[in-house]
């Protein structure tokens, strides 16, 4: 049985300005994964544990936050306090039974780059292995 994992991806409006650009053709054109749902934040450093929780409720079999490198953040500290936050959220799934992997934080330069996409593709690959979330409520 073939499986499409559904991914959550929080990023920095710096980190991803120019790769949401007309619209996210681009990201299409560069075969950025169409099953991970992008939101676009101010700041990464504004993103709760319970954001990330709730992606899970929602369904994601995945989260994953890309914002600015930890030590060139523009808004500072706020990359360092979503990294935080990730880790949070990764000892509290392990502590479940569930993969931390489900939860990642990535640093990332601005703007449309290599990495970018490298990271979209890296988080399918492995959640495609890993398979479904154990919170996943199954169809009525």
């Amino acid at each position: 049985m073939s499986f499409t994992p559904d991914i959550r991806l929080f990023t920095c409006h710096y980190a991803s300005s120019q790769s949401c650009a007309e619209g996210g053709k681009v990201l299409a054109q560069l075969n950025f994964p169409a099953n991970i749902t992008l939101t676009r934040l101010a700041c990464t450093g504004k993103l709760e544990e319970t954001d990330l929780l709730k992606a899970f409720e929602d369904g994601a079999d995945a989260v994953y936050v890309v914002g600015c490198p930890a030590e060139g953040c523009h808004n500072v500290k706020g990359s360092l306090r979503a990294a935080k936050r990730v880790d949070s959220v990764r000892k509290a799934l392990a502590e479940m039974g569930v993969e931390a992997d489900r939860v990642r934080m990535y640093h990332l330069e601005r703007g449309l780059h290599p990495e970018f996409i490298a990271a979209a593709e890296e988080m399918n690959t492995l959640i495609s292995r890993l398979g479904k979330s154990p919170f996943c409520r199954k169809a009525a």
